[in-house]
């Protein structure tokens, strides 16, 4: 029998509601959710909503209080309650306290958390810090909804390297656009609308110099009103060939754009720099470093990459190991084969060497069908 109540599936599946709020802004933060009951009846609910901001315990307890009298004090304010929470409770001190010990001032009863904190730091430490102060601790409802909710920000944790999400857009027969390099429009509207969501909530956009030179994409986040974050634009470019008038230095914001590159060329290297870009030299030979790239924007606090690219560098990502899931959109049309294909990549000996993904969600958006998959 499981140790889990309907009532708690029901309680934590709104508190994931709730962390998905910060699907788009709590980044590089993992989205958590919290919901505060007693007795069966919700107390107060919170979120969090950015990096510096309260987390979701601390937010909720504020709502909490903020429907109390003024002169009613903070502590034991949700007494016998219990805190339902997507992430276990943080124990240390950052930007703010240890979510762990306002739980145990406001004298709640018991908490749910559907996942352990997986930085290794800190895992563990909320939980046992809430038991020693005989405060009843279980976890796992619901667990696999919250680490998809955190997928990046759980592998930035335990390996250092950001999720990557490679987007394609294909024919039914496997083409990405014509073979003069036309591919406006594949998919529809619907589609390309879409697309914006998954570039929201991710810190980085990433794509090669080749689509740079061919698109001279804004790599931007659209609508770009004043209050959208837009993520980091981040360009491969072995021999720095990025022009400096290019469009993804326009509105980039706080986040500003990142060039990886393999050359040393002095001249280069500060035209981009005059435009406010980051230049970092990844060498792989003559080439960037994939692997190396992805580090450095992990190590910089990139939970999701999202990639942008042609049939080279996405080929390259993907025979490298270097792609966590496949961002696919079908479009009902056929391009034919003298039109460009979606990946370029190495034929496998046999059918058994083929790279292989499983497929975990698919969706209608429009006329066209999105395909998420992972493996490979």
């Amino acid at each position: 029998m499981s140790e889990f109540t309907a009532l708690d599936r029901a309680f934590m599946a709104r508190a994931l509601t709730l962390a998905a709020n910060g699907l788009v802004s709590a980044h590089p933060n993992p989205r958590v959710g919290c919901v505060l009951v007693r007795e069966g009846q919700v107390l107060a609910e919170g979120w969090h909503e950015r990096a510096g901001g309260p987390h979701a315990e601390a937010a909720a307890l504020a709502n909490l209080k903020a429907q109390q009298p003024q002169d009613v004090p903070e502590a034991g304010i949700a007494a016998g309650a219990t805190a339902y929470v997507t992430l276990e409770p943080c124990n240390h001190h950052g930007r703010t306290p240890p979510c762990s010990e306002a739980l145990i001032r406001a004298g709640v009863a018991r908490v749910v958390y559907a996942i352990g904190d997986p930085n290794p730091g800190v895992k563990g430490g909320g939980a046992q810090r809430l038991r020693e102060a005989a405060i009843q601790v279980q976890s796992g409802l619901l667990a696999v909804e919250a680490a998809e909710l955190n997928a990046g920000f759980i592998k930035r944790m335990r390996s250092g390297m950001p999720l990557v999400r490679l987007k394609l857009a294909m024919s039914l027969d496997g083409r990405t656009a014509l073979s003069d390099g036309r591919s406006k429009w594949i998919t529809g509207e619907e589609a390309r609308r879409d697309v914006q969501h998954w570039r929201a909530r991710s810190g980085a956009i990433l794509t090669g110099i080749g689509t740079v030179l061919a698109d001279d994409p804004s790599l931007s986040v659209r609508p770009a009103d004043p209050g959208v974050r837009q993520p980091l634009r981040v360009i491969l470019d072995s021999d720095l060939k990025l022009p400096p008038q290019s469009r993804v230095f326009e509105g980039m914001g706080a986040q500003g754009v990142w060039v990886f590159t393999a050359s040393h060329d002095p001249l280069r290297r500060a035209a981009l720099s005059a435009r406010g870009a980051r230049v970092e030299h990844c060498a792989q030979g003559a080439t960037v470093d994939l692997a190396q790239a992805l580090a450095m924007l992990g190590k910089a606090g990139i939970n999701e990459v999202l990639v942008e690219a042609g049939a080279t560098l996405a080929g390259a990502l993907v025979e490298q190991d270097c792609v966590d899931e496949l961002l696919l959109y079908v479009a009902p049309v056929v391009l034919g084969d003298r039109a460009r294909a979606l990946l370029r990549l190495p034929e496998p000996g046999t059918l058994e060497q083929a790279r292989r993904f499983e497929v975990f969600e698919t969706v209608m958006v429009g006329a066209d069908q999105r395909i998420r998959l992972r493996g490979g």
